[in-house]
């Protein structure tokens, strides 16, 4: 599968935003964009997914948790260009929320770590900014 860098069409992903006896699930990225941020589970949608089916496949395989994905809460764009000016990345990213179902945080295919994360906990990690602003914003969670 191609990497995502240097799109001729911006992608569209899916993030779930997950909570289980107050903590949220994130993952540590091993790749670009965003490699070694916290962040919201998700990735790339594949062609015939519904957004919840591309949330729950997703999380599963970054994860291993299984989750129930409800609707659209927050969508941003995630753009990065290299220094003469080429859009290296743009994704489209719609997060859901999503309910816990089952299962035990583990690191998957492109995840150095992924575990649930308190409001405390999460001032101390080198989040990704929108997933800062998400959980801010909605959650209470600080800035």
């Amino acid at each position: 599968m191609e990497d995502g860098r240097y799109p001729n069409l911006p992608r569209v992903a899916v993030g779930a935003v997950v909570f289980h006896n107050g903590r949220v699930l994130l993952v540590r990225r091993s790749t670009a964009p965003a490699r070694g941020q916290w962040a919201i589970p998700g990735g790339r949608i594949e062609l015939g997914e519904r957004l919840q089916e591309a949330a729950e496949r997703e999380v599963l395989e970054e994860t291993g948790i299984v989750v129930r994905a409800g609707e659209p809460i927050y969508a941003f764009d995630l753009l990065e260009r290299d220094e003469a000016g080429g859009i290296v990345y743009h994704y489209v990213i719609v997060d859901l929320a999503a309910e816990f179902v089952a299962g035990e945080p583990a690191a998957g295919d492109d995840g150095l770590e992924a575990r649930w994360i308190s409001k405390e906990e999460s001032l101390k990690l080198e989040m990704n900014p929108e997933t800062r602003r998400l959980l801010s914003d909605r959650y209470g969670f600080p800035g």
